[in-house]
């Protein structure tokens, strides 16, 4: 079937609108992709800072800046202790 020029001149536009309406729908799609993208990095910013938020929560509760003994502090006590018994001993 031959068209007029016309015709043919209102075919190619619709074409190219309708590449245009895919490029339109392409960035939407990239940009969605994108804002998904940055969203998930804000997830795990927030899941680092919980992680963070929970070791300092934990190392207050189990100790840390407090005074603490440590194992050698312990049993350099505990070999005191002793000496001191056998001292009392002997006298």
């Amino acid at each position: 079937m031959l068209t007029t020029n016309d015709e043919q001149k209102v075919i190619k536009r619709e074409r190219e609108r309708g590449r245009e309406t895919d490029r339109e729908r392409e960035r939407e799609r990239e940009e969605r992709e994108r804002e998904r993208e940055r969203e998930r990095e804000r997830e795990r910013e927030r899941e680092r800072t919980r992680e963070r938020e929970y070791r300092r929560e934990r190392e207050e509760r189990d100790g840390y800046g407090r005074i603490s003994i440590d194992r050698d502090e312990i049993e350099t006590e505990e070999s005191r202790d002793r000496e001191t018994e056998k001292k009392k001993s002997r006298s």
